[in-house]
């Protein structure tokens, strides 16, 4: 069993690892580490060179384990993510070479300069945790997480992701362009190297499934699940949205705030968690009317919503 105080230590440790490879952005890190918790998937966008996949890496290195990255381009094909039967002519059979998503953490680099077909060889492990190939069915290995990156839309050689496999990230992450005083600490951090290269992992993989399964026990009063159903009834009843949050959604909603409780030392979810994930659940879900509003319009919306709700009284006694 683990107590909750043993999660804020364990968590801590690896938000302070992070932290001290990744210069500015804590939210950014928190958001990945709940996804984790979730047992959810991110998509971390913004344009080249604002730390994506150094973040990804970072959060694989401190933890206990399997870590594989794809490098995704026009070319790629759905077997090199997955995997292939192929005929070993030395012993006269079949043999399957797994491919890069039997891992436990996938940093899917710059997804959205794959082809639409290769991007879909991920839907069946990111959402039923297998994969199938050639008929034949292989489970994943707990824990299984994607981390996404992904360039603006606009950005040259790029296929935006369709709207069902957006569907199956819990959040995204926007990572954003550091502060003048951040970068000039980036610059002094990676004067004498690549701190990423001496990060070792500070929770193993062990430990990463107890989280996960500590994330049973975080409740959620009916006050705070109504609450976050009327923020996600009204992205479907807005009038800038052609399609509102999914029930996956709602669903990953609820997860995410009971992990970000759980990161907090709460056995309990507060309307604060809810409102603090209302825009990295449900931005990138949204499908507006006008095909040309960017996510920033999404988020906007989403924003409105939020300010708009009701909260629930937020005392911790009424809660816990």
């Amino acid at each position: 069993m683990v107590h909750l105080q043993d999660v804020r230590d364990k968590t801590r440790r690896v938000l302070d690892q992070i932290a001290a490879i990744v210069v500015g952005k804590p939210d950014a890190a928190e958001y990945a580490l709940i996804a984790l918790l979730a047992s959810g998937h991110i998509i971390l966008e913004d344009v080249p060179g604002t730390g994506k996949t150094l973040l990804a890496k970072s959060l694989a290195r401190s933890l206990g384990c399997a870590f594989k990255r794809i490098q995704f381009t026009a070319d790629l094909l759905p077997s090199d993510v997955s995997g292939i039967n192929f005929y070993n002519q030395r012993v006269g059979v079949f043999e399957l070479r797994k491919g890069p998503v039997f891992t436990n953490i996938l940093l899917a680099d710059e997804l959205n300069r794959a082809t639409p077909r290769t991007q879909s060889s991920l839907l069946e492990s990111m959402e039923e945790r297998q994969v199938t190939i050639d008929g034949e069915t292989y489970p994943l290995e707990r824990p299984f997480l994607v981390i996404a990156t992904q360039n603006p839309v606009e950005s040259h050689g790029t296929f935006p992701l369709p709207e069902a496999q957006l569907d199956r990230f819990m959040l995204r992450i926007p990572m954003g362009y550091p502060a003048v005083g951040e970068e000039a600490e980036i610059l002094r951090r990676f004067m004498d190297g690549d701190p990423l290269a001496s990060a070792e992992p500070v929770l193993a993989l062990k430990e990463v499934v107890q989280l996960q399964g500590a994330l049973q026990k975080v409740r959620c009063h009916d006050d705070v699940l109504q609450y976050l159903l009327a923020i996600v009834s009204a992205t479907r009843d807005s009038e800038d949205t052609a399609v509102g949050a999914s029930p996956r959604a709602s669903l990953q909603f609820m997860r995410a705030a009971q992990a970000r409780a759980l990161l907090r030392g709460r056995d309990f979810v507060l309307p604060e968690d809810v409102k603090a994930l209302a825009v990295p659940v449900l931005a990138h879900r949204l499908v507006l009317h006008d095909p040309l509003a960017g996510s920033g319009r999404a988020e906007a919306i989403v924003r409105e919503i939020v300010n708009k709700t009701a909260v629930p009284a937020e005392q911790d006694a009424v809660y816990a």
